[in-house]
């Protein structure tokens, strides 16, 4: 798959199931019903068990203790229990978006999940924030030779560097960099948007933002900056709970960020002045010289006897004070357009 023939006349949206399935295959089923429906592009899913991503532990460091965290005092080992996608769940998720219209893909966490995950064919590989300095993962995904979508968050430009240089080495250029802020809920303030054309510039790829702010307006102002590709996690409703519901868009958000930020990406257009096609039909209400007296032949011209008024079909209001003065060789009707020939 070519993600930039996807990306056309708006960005490209994902929306991110993660773990608010809530272990029900049939909620998953019913937010892939819902996801088509908001007119988003992607859906995308998570790969990994438990055991994959840590150990089961009481050791210091395997419990959130921060208490600002969504996670606090929770160990890593159960967050990720109840969190994940079952694996036997990926195949009916994936024919089930499929016939809805929509991509899905996945997230893997190891090198186990690729290998998984490539005999259902999956399409599009994204490597999380937590998972951009995994160099053997990176590698492992870009030898697919599919798509690498990358999110950025806490990656220093050094270790950047070094993931897009392991992706490229292995021929594959299908690569598109996502600005994250690593935070659940992230506060807007911390986005830094003006990354993006810096990424774009410096790497020479598609960009976007993996955006875990509440509401849209995070990601509109990225479209402006140049985001192609959005990504945001995705809930039937925050009220149902689940581990990520509290910075997952509902169904109404979704919605209204297609359409918004397909707004934003159109609007980008190009750098061009003067009226543009659509525009044309306007000019004539433009402001322009008009006789507001009846004339008389060789009579004076006068503050008295011509206005910068609507419509535009005289002289341009500039020719104001060459034109006083001047005398009339004719007699002309008050509501008649300056032109030079009655000079």
């Amino acid at each position: 798959m070519n993600i930039k023939s996807s990306i056309l006349t708006q960005p490209f949206i994902i929306a991110e199931l993660s773990g608010n399935h809530n272990q029900s295959l049939d909620r998953a089923l019913e937010i892939i019903a819902s996801v088509a429906q908001s007119g988003a592009h992607a859906l995308k899913i998570q790969t990994y068990t438990a055991d994959t991503m840590t150990i089961k532990s009481a050791k210091e460091g395997f419990q959130i203790t921060d208490q600002a965290s969504l996670w606090k005092n929770q160990s890593l080992y159960d967050l990720y229990q109840r969190a994940y996608t079952p694996w036997e769940w990926h195949q009916p998720i994936f024919e089930r978006a499929k016939e809805l219209g929509l991509i899905a893909f996945s997230t893997p966490f190891g090198l186990t999940a690729v290998d998984f995950l490539e005999k259902l064919n999956c399409p599009i590989y994204k490597i999380a924030s937590f998972e951009n300095a995994d160099l053997a993962l990176i590698k492992r995904v870009a030898e697919t030779g599919k798509p690498v979508i990358m999110s950025t968050g806490m990656a220093t430009l050094a270790e950047l560097d070094e993931a897009v240089r392991t992706i490229r080495s292995t021929g594959n250029n299908q690569i598109v960099l996502l600005k994250c802020t690593s935070t659940y809920p992230a506060d807007p303030t911390d986005s830094n948007l003006r990354t993006i054309p810096h990424l774009k510039d410096l790497f020479g790829c598609e960009v976007g933002l993996s955006d875990h702010t509440l509401g849209i307006g995070v990601a509109v102002a990225a479209v402006a900056l140049g985001a192609t590709v959005i990504e945001k996690h995705f809930t039937l409703s925050r009220a149902d709970g689940g581990v990520d519901a509290a910075f997952s868009m509902e169904p109404h958000e979704m919605k209204l960020l297609v359409e918004e930020t397909r707004r934003a990406y159109q609007a980008l257009g190009r750098v061009y002045y003067g009226p543009t096609e659509a525009e044309k039909k306007s000019l004539v209400y433009r402001r322009s010289l008009y006789f507001v007296k009846d004339m008389l032949p060789g009579e004076e011209i006068t503050p008295e006897a011509i206005r910068s008024i609507r419509p535009g079909y005289g002289l341009p209001p500039k020719y104001y004070e060459v034109l006083l003065g001047k005398r009339v060789k004719m007699a002309i009707e008050r509501g008649t357009p300056v032109s030079w020939d009655v000079f």
